[in-house]
């Protein structure tokens, strides 16, 4: 199973898709995290100090499965590059059921651009075929970019991370229209940074009046998440956000059988 987490910038996508990696490796799923974001954060949210090097910024890797040179002007490269074995490879471990993969900064031109790295990198996007325990977790860039690219054309679930304001359902509606445009049917949302049930309310009243997509659950604004954050440390599952978090997970589950 294939599952983008998209929405936003700063709504918590990586907080949100470094906790399902979590979750999924805790029931002995093999999970392969793939960070599709150019600022890079999901490292770190899963607890990892070192710089993990970027697959966009392995050049002899690049030139070597598309036969160009990264920046070359004119050359004739492949297509269909060889990426079977990437994940192994190139992937970072972060435990024994969780395989991190960076990939850094695909080209900013839209359709248009054609370029070995770009090109190496999509096919890998589009390549990641799973055994029946595998998942794969994208934490993809905020708003719509990757969209507008079909980077996720090929997800089985597109979850969309918005929080309590009009400028998160505006980009939550054109994540939507779009994923329906490239063929995404199963689209879906979870809702973060709740403050109290009066908030809640009134924003499920205006979600439905302007987006209307399933909403898998709620996870509660929270102290603890933002300290975690800035220390750089993993939040307790056994809290009270880990709570809404694995029901959330538990939906989630349930989707993939």
């Amino acid at each position: 199973m294939k599952i983008a987490i998209t929405g936003k910038g700063g709504v918590g996508k990586t907080f949100i898709s470094s906790n399902l990696c979590r979750l999924f490796s805790n029931d002995n799923y093999k999970v392969i995290a793939v960070d599709a974001d150019p600022d890079m954060n999901l490292a770190c949210a899963l607890g990892i100090d070192e710089e993990i090097m970027p697959l966009s910024e392995m050049h002899q890797l690049i030139e070597e499965r598309t036969g160009a040179k990264v920046g070359g002007y004119g050359e004739v490269f492949k297509i269909n590059p060889v990426v079977s074995d990437i994940v192994d490879k190139y992937g970072y471990k972060v435990n024994e059921n969780i395989r991190l993969i960076t990939m850094g900064t695909i080209e900013k031109g839209g359709d248009g651009c054609v370029c070995p790295a770009s090109v190496l990198l999509r096919r890998l996007m589009r390549h990641l075929i799973l055994k029946t325990n595998e998942v794969v977790i994208l934490d993809m860039e905020a708003g719509i970019e990757h969209l507008g690219r079909k980077t996720t054309e090929n997800v089985d679930l597109m979850v969309v991370v918005v929080e309590p304001s009009k400028k998160s359902l505006l980009t939550a509606n054109r994540i939507k229209k779009l994923a329906e445009d490239i063929g995404i049917k199963n689209i879906c949302c979870i809702v973060n940074k709740v403050k109290n049930e009066r908030e809640l309310n009134n924003f499920k009243k205006i979600f439905s009046e302007n987006v209307n997509i399933p909403i898998l659950g709620y996870i509660s604004y929270s102290n603890e998440v933002s300290t975690c954050d800035l220390n750089g440390t993993m939040i307790n599952l056994d809290s009270n956000v880990g709570k809404e978090l694995l029901k959330i997970y538990t939906k989630i589950k349930e989707f993939k059988k």
